[in-house]
């Protein structure tokens, strides 16, 4: 499946303010002091000791561009690809003092998103045999959803609702407050446009029954056992789809799996997943 196009506007905005933090009123004084502005250097940008899946390049190369608009950033691979230890991904020829002031920032950016395209490629992994798609949920980190939303789709996985106005989510909270799935449903459907999709959370096969009975587009099992998915999953009988939620890890997902549900949402994957270790290392040219 092709990869969604990064906003280029975005990534500019991103990564302007991550130099901006970085560069703070000064700039990089170390570089400045040690390095002679006419010095140039060669550079490549490589994994460590884990393998992975590649995502964040297109922030790695604006993070250099914006410091010395003259680097030439080459790229070796591309987003979506798996590297092995050691691989080379990048290439960077120019200042020595542009290349070194930008390394942070593009190599932040950079293991972050390996990191969360890499655990998502191990769920999507393990659930490969079943029909049923890894997706994200909205436990991102702030000011990062639309990046770490595309490093799950460079992982192999799906993307749920980017924000609260992408559709109509009806969990637990809004049952309760509007006094239960029915009157809830019902709310939602005079409320959404013909384009909104509705979806809601339920915790039992007895509100399960009142969706049924109401009609969703989406039903949320919710921290249901992988029998209680079977049970669902043959009530629903493909009238809506089926989506798994609540405590996933990549020990219990190949069950959740095969109960037969369409979708397994993993807050992990943007909320835990550890930075893949990738370095730039440098010579003189």
């Amino acid at each position: 499946m092709p990869l969604p196009v990064l906003n280029s506007l975005l990534v500019e905005q991103a990564v302007r303010a991550a130099l901006d933090e970085d560069f703070g009123r000064a700039g990089d004084i170390t570089s400045q002091a040690t390095i002679p502005a006419e010095a140039r250097a060669k550079a490549v940008i490589a994994a460590r000791k884990k393998p992975g899946a590649l995502a964040g390049l297109e922030l790695a190369k604006k993070a250099f561009e914006l410091v010395d608009p003259s680097l030439c950033f080459e790229a070796l691979a591309a987003d979506g690809d798996r590297f092995s230890p050691g691989a080379i991904v990048a290439r960077i020829e120019g200042s020595a003092r542009g290349i070194l002031s930008a390394e942070r920032v593009a190599l932040n950016f950079l293991g972050r998103m390996c990191g969360v395209a890499t655990l998502t490629s191990h769920y999507a992994q393990a659930v490969a045999h079943t029909k049923a798609k890894i997706c994200c949920t909205r436990k991102t980190t702030p000011g990062l959803r639309a990046f770490e939303k595309y490093a799950v789709r460079c992982g192999g996985g799906m993307n749920h609702r980017f924000g609260l106005d992408d559709a109509v989510l009806i969990k637990d909270n809004h049952i309760a407050v509007a006094g239960g799935v029915i009157p809830a449903l019902r709310a939602a459907k005079g409320f959404a446009g013909h384009l909104v999709k509705i979806e809601i959370e339920v915790d039992t096969l007895d509100q399960l029954r009142e969706v049924l009975a109401e009609g969703a587009d989406v039903v949320l099992l919710d921290n249901m056992s992988p029998e209680q998915l079977r049970a669902a999953v043959a009530m629903i009988g493909g009238r809506m789809l089926a989506e798994a939620s609540g405590g996933v890890a990549l020990d219990s997902v190949k069950a959740i799996a095969e109960s037969g549900v369409d979708l397994i949402s993993v807050g992990a994957l943007t909320h835990s997943a550890p930075v893949l270790d990738l370095g730039l290392d440098i010579e003189m040219s």
